[in-house]
Order: C-alpha cells, then structure tokens, then sequence
C-alpha cells in the first residue's frame, strides 16, 4: 500500500459519486471506477477523472486499490464485500450489509477475521450538532432519558407512478423504506444516546401495487428504560430528507433537524437555547468536525467528507471515536428484521443479537 492510499468505487450513481468527493477531500486518490456496464464505468471514469474495470470484480482484483466502496444495489453488497475481504482490501460498504440478518451476520465475522477496516456509513453521525448532542447526554446533562422521539421523511416515492431498483425485494430487500432510511435514524439516536433498542412494535404503510413499504411507524423500549417512537416515510410531499429527533431526559432536551443541521435545539424547563455550529461553548467532539467558520454552512458532503476521512484514519492506525463499523451494519440488520417480523406477527418483536 503507497502512502496515498488508492479508492476503487463500485456503483457510480448519486451516493457513488459523493464517495469519489470524499475520497478527494481525504487527500486518497479515485484510482478505479465499476459501473453496471463497461460502458457505464468509461463515462463514469470520464466524469471522475479515473480508471475504468471492466468489472467489479476486476476492480477488487486490482493491485492499484487499496480500499474498495461499495455503492451497489443491496444484493450486491454481500458477494462484493466478501470477496473485498478476502482479497486484502479495506472496504466501506453501503447499507445493508446483506437483504438478509443471516448474511449480514456472516459477512460481520468475516470481516473480524480480517486484518481489514470495514465501515458502513452512517454519515449522520457527523454532524457537530449531533456530536454535541452525544457529548451533553454523556457529561449527564439531560439526566436519565425518558423518551427518545423522531421522524425519517422522504418523498421521493410519493408519486404513484415512480420507481427504482429498491422497490424490487429481490435487488432491494424485503424491506424498503425502513432499512434504507429508519435504519440511519436508529443508529443515529442508540450513537447519540447509549441506549440500545431491545424490544420494538412496528407497522408498515404500502401503496397500491407495491410490494415493499413506503413508511413505517414504530415503537419501541431501550435498555436504560426509555420508551420511543419512530415514523418514517418516502411518500411524504415536499420533505426532502427531513431526518429529526427529539431525545427527552429528566432535566434538558435536545432536538436535530437534518435539513437545519447547523443549530441544536436545547429545552429546559426554564428556558430554550438554540446552539449553532462553532459556538465557543461547543464540546470537543463537535469543534473536532466543525471545519469550516461559523455563518458558513455545513451539510451532508461534509459529513460523508469526515466519515471517508475518519476511515482512512483508521486504515493508517489512527482509529477515531464514533467510526461506525461492520458491526454496526449488523446492528441495522437486526433492528430491520425486528420490524419485519413485528408488521407480519403484529407483536411486539425482540431485537436478535
């Protein structure tokens, strides 16, 4: 491995070219792109200023790529990052890890077996007003939490007509909406809370003729006895990508808005602050990726800026606080599969280990 390390990218579509920006702003190189067809990995090579395989497979083969992202279809994501590992190569892989719990399981520990690094991004953790979030709750701030309340609301499928890979449970999975978004919400608050998700009660909402879900609700319990809830959606008009949360303890609460990222929402009994990004009274954490002055917004390139850079950190031994991991990957497969058995039974559901 040279010292500037070498990104091979499967998948060049929107999430694949955010990949490439961030492979840039680490200071790595795009050295190989792979698309659907050779054809679309010369155009994409093109556009991204860099190399084009033949296949996806050549690509992982390839002895100038040090660290593979996969930005494929989800039923591509367990053959690829399998064979990534075993090639040697450091690997980020989209979310899910596999369209099922047992795959994902597997690939998790085969990823431990491996000398490798093996990220999946959930991005959102890097925000600095969610890390300031994380740092309040720990320092004790807003007491034992009561209730942890939010929303994951898209609307990129609220026409009747629209359609895309995802909606097929073959390519995509047999959930849809929950995993591809719910999931990052649920990582985001057990990373910005502590508390873990050990029980839950779901719902699922589907249009006429669509065989995945469009929205969820759920409920659900923690381990440190909060109670929450959930709603996400692709089919709710004019919300982009509204994800929001609400964490609620004894003495502070704190409040996110994804699409108003620059500013933490803070509750008392006695008075409400809204904190934006860069005040000197901002933790560590938060100053920590809090790049740019304040009055000059950050956003969502930002954050997946940080987590690429955070992973290749962690390839030269620089291992950071809050990287997430294959083993969060798996944690996301288990709380998908929760839902889905808890829509079909109409139960309460356990979350497997």
């Amino acid at each position: 491995m040279t010292d500037r390390l070498r990104a091979g990218i499967i998948g060049t579509g929107f999430i694949g070219t955010v990949h490439a920006h961030a492979v840039r702003a680490s200071g790595a190189t795009v050295a190989t792109v792979a698309a659907s067809t050779p054809r679309s990995a010369i155009e994409a090579a093109e556009r991204l200023g860099a190399a084009a395989a033949e296949t996806a497979e050549a690509l992982i083969d390839a002895d100038d790529v040090d660290i593979v992202h996969i930005c494929t279809p989800n039923d591509q994501h367990l053959p690829l990052a399998r064979r990534a590992l075993a090639a040697g190569k450091h690997v980020i892989c989209e979310k899910p890890l596999a369209t099922r719990l047992e795959d994902a399981r597997m690939l998790t520990a085969h990823a431990a077996e491996r000398t490798s690094v093996a990220t999946v991004p959930f991005v959102y953790r890097y925000y600095p007003s969610v890390r300031e979030a994380r740092a309040r709750i720990a320092a004790g701030n807003a007491g034992a939490l009561r209730l942890l309340h939010g929303s994951y609301l898209q609307d990129w499928l609220a026409d009747p007509a629209a359609t895309n890979w995802r909606v097929d449970p073959a390519v995509g999975g047999t959930s849809r909406a929950f995993a591809d978004i719910g999931v990052h919400w649920c990582d985001l608050m057990e990373f910005v809370t502590g508390h873990r998700i050990t029980r839950l009660a779901a719902r699922m909402i589907r249009s006429a003729g669509r065989i995945t879900e469009d929205g969820a609700t759920v409920l659900f319990d923690t381990d440190r006895g909060a109670s929450g809830s959930l709603v996400v959606s692709q089919i709710s008009p004019g919300r982009k990508n509204r994800l929001w949360f609400s964490l609620d303890g004894e003495h502070a609460s704190y409040s996110f808005d994804q699409e108003a990222p620059e500013h933490l929402w803070i509750g008392t009994a006695t008075q409400n602050l809204i904190l934006p990004r860069g005040a000197d009274a901002q933790s560590e954490q938060a100053q920590r990726y809090s790049v740019l002055p304040p009055g000059h917004p950050q956003g969502y390139q930002d954050c997946f800026n940080a987590f690429v850079a955070d992973t290749y950190a962690a390839v030269r031994g620089d291992r950071r606080d809050g990287l997430p991991t294959f083993v969060d990957g798996l944690r996301a497969a288990a709380i998908s599969d929760a839902v889905i058995r808890s829509a079909a039974t109409e139960n309460w559901e356990e979350i497997a280990a």
